[in-house]
């Protein structure tokens, strides 16, 4: 199958595309810069110049393509300030895709988040089942779905928010580890029981290969290996790795001291993948989270991302 995929450079691209060329899939990766190109060459991809704002350049690679991975955000403007710039960036970019597919029974495989059910009041663990009508992020989920009417095999992946590794640079973690050299102490709200959940990047790869070879025209699928891991345990596992104390911060305090991050680490979001393994056979196979956090890689050197 020949895949066209955006944010095929970054960092959960970065391991979506190895796994699609091991599996005999070819290649075409969206890349807006030479240095994305040259590490799209490198793995063995072809090369489509253009970015998220080129509707057209989308849709005429998508047009050419068999199948489409759409896992490019505008992160940077997120982190910026412009969040709801950069929603709206993602929507037309996908209604282009859309378009461009429309009737023909090719795969489109998008990108969502768990956490954006911890805001719906759920009394148990997410489940692929739970759907919000409306929201940033959620309008194009919809889309998405809605998409299987259209004639394209649509699927959403809800990642959770920790998709972590060594290649991850710029997430959550990154930046909670970014945070604490700067506090000089690692963190957590209140009790720290609210709950996160966690996937490995290689594992989340083999998620979105599955989903575009075999998922069901208008699927939600979950990206989770780790079901809910207490906060609490995450700022453990950062302090252990720093060399740093670990503190409760009151709810008061929250976003004093996590700024951007403070709508985040309060949050309780268990969430469920067990309909997605039995729908794909998805087995995760790598390490959890405190694992992973366990082995220093992401303490190697200094994060990028602050708050």
């Amino acid at each position: 199958m020949r895949v066209f995929v955006t944010g095929a450079s970054g960092h959960v691209g970065s391991a979506v595309v190895p796994e699609l060329l091991a599996a005999g899939h070819q290649v075409v990766g969206l890349a807006r810069s030479d240095k994305s190109a040259a590490a799209l060459t490198a793995a063995g991809a072809q090369v489509h110049r253009g970015d998220l704002d080129d509707l057209d350049s989308l849709a005429a690679a998508a047009a050419a393509a068999d199948g489409v991975i759409h896992l490019a955000f505008k992160h940077d403007a997120m982190f910026a300030g412009d969040f709801d710039g950069a929603v709206a960036a993602d929507l037309r970019a996908i209604e282009a895709l859309g378009d461009a597919l429309a009737g023909t029974g090719k795969p489109l495989v998008t990108t969502s988040g768990t956490m954006l059910l911890a805001f719906a009041g759920l009394q148990e663990a997410a489940t692929e089942a739970d759907v919000i009508d409306a929201g940033p992020r959620i309008d194009a989920e919809n889309a998405v779905v809605a998409l299987a009417e259209r004639g394209i095999r649509s699927s959403v992946v809800r990642l959770a928010p920790t998709v972590h590794s060594a290649l991850d640079h710029n997430g959550f973690i990154p930046a909670l580890i970014s945070l604490a050299r700067s506090k000089g102490v690692a963190a957590y709200v209140g009790d720290g029981a609210n709950r996160w959940p966690a996937v490995h990047t290689l594992d989340a790869a083999s998620l979105y290969r599955l989903a575009l070879e075999s998922a069901p025209a208008g699927s939600r699928l979950h990206g989770v290996d780790d079901e809910g891991i207490p906060f609490r345990e995450i700022a453990e596992a950062i302090g252990h790795g720093l060399n740093l104390p670990v503190v409760s911060i009151p709810a008061t305090q929250a976003e004093a001291h996590f700024g951007f991050l403070s709508g985040h680490v309060s949050a309780d979001n268990p969430s469920s993948s067990t309909l997605t393994r039995d729908l794909l056979g998805w087995k995760p196979v790598h390490p959890g989270l405190i694992d992973d956090l366990r082995q220093g890689h992401y303490f190697d050197a200094p994060a990028t991302t602050t708050p």
